[in-house]
């Protein structure tokens, strides 16, 4: 059975949203985009990376991936993405996705993941990106495996946090934890017992 790794960039104050790119992500006027460049945290995650063969995304981080991703052609990270399956979890897009190896995730979004990590190899992870509501759907059904956060010594005061104030509670076990030179945390949970 696969993984569902929730695998982010994240403030101290748990901003998930436009870590890679000043315009990246302006809605409700978030001006910090950007954030997580600097840092690097990404390429220091090291064995805290997921091992995975898909990706999971929420309408929004998909658009935007494909905006941008597709167009880099001077980066080996952009021939692995486009190769790569993508599962789009939308109530709004319609198929054709324009995304190589994309699929439509439209009805019944918990059942398709849940269908989906027994579909996939064994030792292979579904990884979600970004998609804070998808997020919140999957925490929900209790569909996430493991949180790998990538807590950056930044607070924003502002913008779309990954746990939202009337989400869904958890309590989470600390697996790994480890500082990279620049200051961020990669910090590794599962799921606990359920909150009583």
């Amino acid at each position: 059975m696969s993984r569902i790794v929730v695998f982010n960039n994240v403030t101290l104050d748990g901003v998930l949203q436009g870590p890679g790119r000043p315009e990246e992500d302006r809605r409700d006027g978030f001006e910090h985009g950007g954030w997580a460049a600097p840092y690097a945290a990404m390429t220091s995650a090291g064995e805290s990376t997921p091992n995975f063969s898909a990706l999971l995304l929420g309408r929004w981080t998909y658009e935007d991936l494909y905006g941008y991703w597709p167009k880099q052609t001077n980066n080996p990270f952009t021939e692995a993405l486009n190769n790569m399956q993508k599962y789009v979890a939308s109530a709004t897009l319609k198929e054709p996705l324009p995304w190589s190896n994309s699929t439509l995730l439209r009805d019944d979004v918990a059942g398709a993941v849940a269908g989906l990590k027994t579909q996939q190899g064994q030792d292979k992870d579904i990884v979600v990106m970004g998609s804070g509501v998808l997020i919140q759907t999957l925490m929900r059904h209790n569909l996430i495996d493991r949180y790998v956060l990538l807590i950056h010594p930044l607070v924003l005061g502002s913008g779309r946090r990954l746990f939202t104030d009337g989400g869904i509670p958890a309590t989470l076990r600390l697996i790994h934890a480890r500082p990279t030179p620049s200051g961020v945390v990669v910090a590794t949970y599962e799921p606990a017992e359920s909150m009583t």
